[in-house]
């Protein structure tokens, strides 16, 4: 029970997963492993905001107009598929079934593949009509492609005038927070802010188990930095690390991605700047530490189509699985887009400043309300008016002034409280100031580390999973890292003693005092059959009890074992778990414990 269909008693809701007891723990520890490597490494400011968000938000950052897939519809039955799927199954399958397949009706289709991505609503919906693509399960017709809007939708508060959605990513709760978090950290750049929350997603067709899915925890990155400046000041501490990038050049050349130091790679600009090569490496420490093995990932550079038009740089780490490559974490360079698009909406300055190399002379316009002619007009609206006019920038005051002037009345909307005013010529006044300053205003540019955890715990299932012969057969083991396995060790007397027994309490009980999750078993089986039981679930440890003053520590991936004082086990376990000592390093220190060999399944 790692992870199961939710609601199965009623058929289960496809997209949507429970973890079990060992699922839930090893997404603890990839969570609790990623707080640590990130946010407490870096220092980063955690945040946690709600997955409700008002539709003023999501409609600044685009997501209530872009956020969508193309989706077919069984014109008899009903039932929606993703059309870009339907079109890359089909192109596929045929591709597979058909090694004589015509050349030209080949590269027709390897062509079709490698544009899908560059396809309009129409070309995408000519394709399958052209290709005479029928509904999968019941060859019916399908409908012409259409957008369909991928985010959850609810009204808030009972009078359901309030529009809002949940939230399809944890990152617009950090930026409408920038204010607060920048005067959080002192007014100074770089920072970085992070949030761990659950994500929804209305996926058209989920498929593929953990990897596309309707609720989702996201793990976010949200780093700031002077567009002017994205050096990082711990670049040096990756620089050398050496990993395989697949960059745009040589997708193109349909190439094999490439072993390259890291330090080369930003050297060169083939990733745009310090601060994401910094986020790529810390990544591929991140993933490789957790046990996703590292000739089975890659990081690949997003192509010019791919990439939003404001972006500098996107790269994905991706991992091989059964299902292909898989992208797992998105870091992307995104300019400055989020901060201006939300400073655009709400009407608020969400912009850091810098010294001036000299001290310069600089001109500004500020509006002096007449409070009174507000009143008036305004009544209980005055306080939202009076506040909006004081708020308003250099560029805001002129554009108004000289609206005023031509026309005698110009719009104020007020974008927290979606309401837009009229104000008219003598209503407001503008003052201008003459001004030396030695520190400029500008939008910081972001950094987006963006983690798929359920989708990295898939991957890393996967990786881990492995089988070894015993008597009866095969026998499953996952060889999870101590740092994330479910069950950091277990504990079984030898044989039924009431002596033996108490020890093996006591031990469980001092190694659940010091945090190290355990399972002790003391029914008296052969101690073959319970390692066999443990090793498939990922336990790495054991402790056989079998004296009153010393207990037998044993390895799973290797099986071998050590001869540990009583008084010693529990500091050695924790040291273990925690990955301040390897196995074969205790294994220097401590005596090897010399059994017969047999198998899992039998007396060890």
């Amino acid at each position: 029970m790692f992870f199961t269909n939710s609601f199965g008693i009623y058929g289960g809701v496809a997209g949507l997963f429970d973890y079990g007891p060992p699922g839930c723990a090893v997404k603890a520890n990839v969570l609790s492993f990623w707080r640590q490597h990130f946010v407490v490494n870096d220092d980063l400011l955690e945040v946690d905001c709600p997955c409700l968000t008002p539709e003023a938000v999501l409609r600044a950052s685009g997501h209530v107009e872009k956020f969508t897939d193309l989706m077919v519809r069984d014109v008899k039955e009903g039932h929606c598929f993703r059309a870009d799927h339907v079109l890359k199954d089909f192109v596929k399958d045929a591709l597979e079934k058909d090694p004589r397949m015509p050349a030209a009706k080949r590269d027709d289709y390897t062509r079709t593949l490698a544009s899908l991505d560059d396809f309009s609503v129409e070309e995408l919906g000519a394709k399958i009509k052209e290709y005479g693509i029928r509904a999968p399960d019941t060859k019916n017709d399908l409908s012409d492609p259409f957008p369909f809007n991928l985010m959850f939708g609810t009204p808030i508060g009972p009078t359901g005038l309030l529009q809002g959605y949940l939230r399809p990513e944890t990152a617009q709760g950090i930026f409408v927070n920038f204010n607060e978090l920048l005067y959080y950290n002192g007014g100074k750049l770089p920072f970085g802010a992070a949030q761990i929350g659950q994500a929804f997603r209305n996926e058209i067709a989920p498929r593929q188990g953990l990897l596309r899915v309707r609720e989702f925890t996201l793990a976010e990155i949200e780093f700031f930095v002077d567009p002017a400046d994205k050096s990082h000041p711990k670049f040096a501490s990756v620089a050398d690390l050496e990993f395989f990038l697949y960059p745009r050049a040589e997708q193109m050349s349909l190439k094999d991605p490439v072993k390259v130091r890291l330090g080369h790679a930003v050297a060169q600009k083939v990733i745009n700047n310090e601060t994401l090569g910094y986020y790529i490496g810390r990544t591929y420490l991140f993933l490789t530490a957790l046990g996703i093995n590292k000739n089975r990932l890659r990081f690949r550079q997003h192509l010019a189509n791919e990439m939003a038009h404001y972006a500098a740089d996107c790269w994905d780490a991706e991992i091989e699985c059964s299902y292909g490559w898989i992208e797992c974490v998105g870091l992307a360079d995104r300019s400055a887009y989020d901060l201006k698009a939300h400073s655009t909406a709400s009407k608020s300055n969400l912009v850091a400043s810098r010294d001036l190399p000299e001290p310069v002379v600089v001109e500004e316009f500020a509006a002096v309300p007449n409070r009174k002619e507000i009143g008036v007009a305004f009544k209980a609206n005055q306080k939202l008016v009076l506040e909006a006019l004081q708020e308003l920038n250099n560029e805001e005051a002129l554009e108004m002034q000289k609206k005023l002037e031509s026309d005698g009345e110009a719009p104020l909307h007020i974008c927290n409280a979606d309401k837009t005013f009229t104000i008219k010529k003598g209503m407001v006044t503008f003052n201008k100031q003459v001004t030396k300053k030695s520190k400029e205003k500008f939008t910081p540019s972001v950094i987006e580390p963006s983690f798929g955890i359920g989708r990295i715990i898939y991957c890393l299932f996967e990786h881990c999973f492995d089988t070894r012969g015993g008597v009866d057969g095969q026998l499953n083991v996952f060889r999870f890292p101590p740092l994330v396995a479910p069950v950091k060790c277990t504990v079984f007397p030898l044989v039924q003693n009431p002596k033996l027994d108490g020890i093996a309490r006591a031990i469980s009980a001092k190694l659940r005092e010091a945090g190290i999750g355990n399972k002790i078993d003391t029914t008296g089986r052969s101690i073959g059959r319970r390692y066999a039981r443990t090793d498939e679930i990922g336990v790495p440890f054991a402790i056989t009890v079998d004296s009153e003053d010393g207990v037998t520590v044993r390895d799973r991936d290797s099986k071998d074992q050590i001869r540990v004082p009583l008084e010693e086990v529990v500091d050695l376990i924790a040291d273990m778990s925690a990955g301040k000592r390897s196995w074969k390093e205790v294994q220097g220190v401590y005596p090897a414990h010399v059994a017969a060999k047999a198998s899992d399944e039998t007396d060890e």
